[in-house]
C-alpha cells in the first residue's frame, strides 16, 4: 500500500476516534467521575426555543446616565471653587446635561481659568455678566458624551453578566444589540418574574441625611423646600413583615455616598422580629468616607436609599467604622438575597427598561427537538436513498461520507461549545443536502471520463481533478455567506450561520478526501478493476 494513502487513512481514523469522544458526554446522561478529568466533557448546548426559557430585550436608558454624570460634575465643581477659594452665586444642573453658574463678576476671569485647567471636558456654551454677575453654561464635549454612553452600555452588559452568574443560570446569552439595547436569554429559567426583577433593578445605593428643619407635612402639602426631596419608605406591619404604611421622608437632596464603595452584601438572620437584613460592607475608601460622614453627623439620622426607596433611616450614634453597614425593612428571605445579589453584582449606571419579553415553554422546546429530529431523519433518508438508487456502489460510499460527515460536524459543535438552536438543525438538514452534491458533481466526471474509454483509476483520477474547482467555489462562496450571516445576523440566523459554516467544512473533508481515500486504498490494494457508478 502506498505510504501516502496509509497516512490519511491512520489520520481519519483517528478523527473519527477523537469526534466519537467529543461527542459522549452529548449522548451519555451521566458520565464517570474520571472522565471529566482525563477526556473531554463538553456538550452541545442547547438554546432557549431547544430547551425552554426566556428571552429579553433590554433598553439602556444612556441619558441618565449622563444626566448622574453632570450632577457628579455639579458637586466636583462646587468642592473645587471652594477649595480655590471662588465663591459662588448659583449653581445648578439645566435642561438634563449643562450646568448653570454664577459667580460675581470680579472673579469671571479666575472662574473661566480654573474651568479650563480642571474641568476640560466641559466646553461653554455661553457667557454673559450684567449686574455684577458672570453667568456661565456649561456642558460635556461630544468625546465625553459618545465616552459615557459607551461605558454605560457596557457597564451594563457587564453588570447584568454578574447578576445572571449570581443567580445561577447555566449557558445565558447576553450580548449588546444595537446602540442601547442588551439581548438576554435565558435558557432553562424555570422563574422569569425573579429573573426581570434582578436584571433590571438599577441598585442605586445612596446614603442621604434627612432634613430635620423643616416639616414633611408642610412639604408634602406645598413643594419641598430648595435642596431637599421627598422620598417614601414602607413601615413595617404589625407582625413584622413587609408592605405596611408607606411614609413620607423629606431628605436633603445631596447623597453623601453611593454603593459603588460596595464591595460586598450578605444576607443575615435578625433576632427579633424585622426578618433578615443585608449586611453591606465597604471597601478601603468607602469606609473611610463612611467614618467620616457619620463622624460629621453624630445624632442626625442618614437615610439609607436604594431605588429611591428609603429602607430605613437610623440615628447616627457615634463615628462609625470598619466599613459595615445594615439595611433593614422587614425583609423575607427571598427579597433580602435578590437585594443582596444586585448590591454585590454592582449597580447599573442607568435604568434599563424591559423592551421585549417572549417565554419558551420546556414541553415547546421538546416538542421543536423531536420535529427537527424528525426532519433531519426524513431528509437523510431521502438523500441516502437517492444516492444508492441513482449511482449503486458510488452512492453508498457518498452515503457514508455522508454520515462522517455529520459525525464530525457535531464533534465541532460540542467541542467548541456550540448553542444548538432550531435554525442550527435547520443548517445540518441543509448540509445534508450540499455535502451529497459534491459527489454528485465528482461521480458525473467519474461517469463522463468512463465513456470515454479510461480505466477505472483514470476516471476516477480525472473525475477528482475535474469536480474540485467546482466543489471548491460553490462551498467557499457559501461559506462567506455564512459568515456574513453570523457577523451581522441576531439569535436565530446566528444559530443557522453556525451549523451552515461547520457543516460546508465537514463537506469538502468528507465528501472529496474522505471518498477520495476509499478509491485510493482500493487502487492500491488492487481490488478496483470496475467501477459501479
Amino acid at each position: 500500500m502506498q505510504q501516502g494513502v496509509l497516512v490519511r487513512l491512520i489520520l481519519f481514523v483517528v478523527s473519527t476516534c477523537a469526534a466519537v469522544l467529543y461527542l459522549i458526554p452529548s449522548v451519555v446522561g451521566e458520565l464517570p467521575a474520571w472522565w471529566p478529568g482525563i477526556l473531554p466533557a463538553d456538550r452541545i448546548h442547547l438554546g432557549l426555543d431547544l430547551q425552554g426559557g426566556s428571552h429579553l430585550v433590554l433598553e439602556v436608558k444612556v441619558d441618565k446616565a449622563v444626566e448622574n454624570t453632570v450632577e457628579r460634575i455639579r458637586g466636583d465643581l462646587r468642592n473645587v471653587f471652594r477649595e480655590k477659594g471662588v465663591s459662588i452665586t448659583e449653581l445648578e444642573r439645566v435642561q438634563g446635561n449643562q450646568i448653570r453658574i454664577k459667580v460675581p463678576s470680579a472673579v469671571g476671569e479666575k472662574a473661566r481659568d480654573l474651568l479650563k485647567s480642571e474641568f476640560p471636558n466641559l466646553i461653554p456654551v455661553s457667557s454673559r455678566t450684567e449686574a455684577g454677575v458672570t453667568e456661565l453654561i456649561l456642558a460635556l464635549n461630544e468625546k465625553e458624551l459618545r465616552s459615557i454612553r459607551e461605558y454605560a452600555l457596557d457597564q451594563s452588559l457587564e453588570t447584568i453578566r454578574n447578576r445572571i452568574d449570581q443567580f445561577g443560570v447555566s449557558e445565558p446569552i447576553i450580548q449588546r444589540r444595537g446602540q442601547q439595547d442588551i439581548l438576554v436569554q435565558l435558557p432553562g429559567i424555570q422563574d422569569p418574574d425573579r429573573a426581570k426583577e434582578i436584571i433590571g433593578k438599577t441598585a442605586l445605593l445612596e446614603f442621604k441625611l434627612l432634613d430635620e428643619t423643616h416639616n414633611v407635612e408642610e412639604a408634602l402639602r406645598g413643594s419641598p423646600p430648595p435642596g431637599t426631596q421627598i422620598l417614601y419608605g414602607y413601615a413595617p406591619k404589625a407582625d413584622g413583615g413587609p408592605g405596611g404604611e408607606r411614609v413620607p421622608y423629606l431628605l436633603e437632596a445631596r447623597t453623601l455616598m453611593t454603593g459603588e464603595y460596595i464591595a460586598d452584601a450578605r444576607v443575615r438572620p435578625s433576632s427579633g422580629i424585622e426578618g433578615p437584613y443585608v449586611e453591606v460592607i465597604l471597601n478601603s475608601s468607602g469606609a473611610r468616607l463612611f467614618e467620616r460622614i457619620t463622624g460629621e453627623n453624630v445624632k442626625r439620622r442618614l437615610a439609607i436609599v436604594l431605588d429611591n426607596r428609603v429602607y430605613s433611616a437610623p440615628v447616627i450614634q457615634e463615628r462609625i467604622s470598619g466599613g459595615r453597614a445594615s439595611i433593614t425593612g422587614s425583609f423575607d428571605m427571598k427579597e433580602a438575597r435578590n437585594l443582596a445579589i444586585v448590591l454585590r453584582a454592582g449597580a447599573l449606571p442607568a435604568p434599563v427598561e424591559i423592551v421585549e419579553e417572549r417565554t419558551v415553554g420546556p414541553s415547546l422546546g421538546r416538542d421543536s427537538i423531536r420535529q427537527g429530529i424528525l426532519s433531519f431523519i426524513v431528509g437523510g433518508s431521502l438523500v441516502i436513498l437517492f444516492m444508492t438508487a441513482y449511482y449503486k456502489g458510488a452512492g453508498l460510499v457518498a452515503d457514508f461520507a455522508l454520515i462522517f460527515n455529520v459525525l464530525f460536524m457535531m464533534a465541532i459543535l460540542a467541542g467548541f461549545q456550540a448553542v444548538l438552536t432550531l435554525p442550527g438543525i435547520a443548517g445540518i438538514v441543509l448540509t445534508l443536502g450540499m455535502a451529497v452534491d459534491a459527489n454528485v458533481l465528482i461521480n458525473e466526471r467519474i461517469r463522463e471520463e468512463m465513456r470515454t474509454g479510461k480505466s477505472a483509476r483514470g476516471a476516477v483520477e480525472a473525475g477528482y481533478e475535474r469536480a474540485l474547482p467546482a466543489i471548491l467555489d460553490s462551498n467557499i462562496t457559501t461559506f462567506l455567506s455564512g459568515v456574513i450571516l453570523f457577523q451581522f445576523g441576531t439569535g436565530p440566523v446566528k444559530g443557522f450561520a453556525v451549523t451552515l459554516c461547520v457543516g460546508i467544512v465537514t463537506t469538502v473533508i468528507t465528501a472529496v478526501y474522505l471518498t477520495r481515500v476509499y478509491y485510493d486504498y482500493r487502487m492500491a490494494t488492487r481490488r478496483l478493476a470496475r467501477l459501479s457508478v
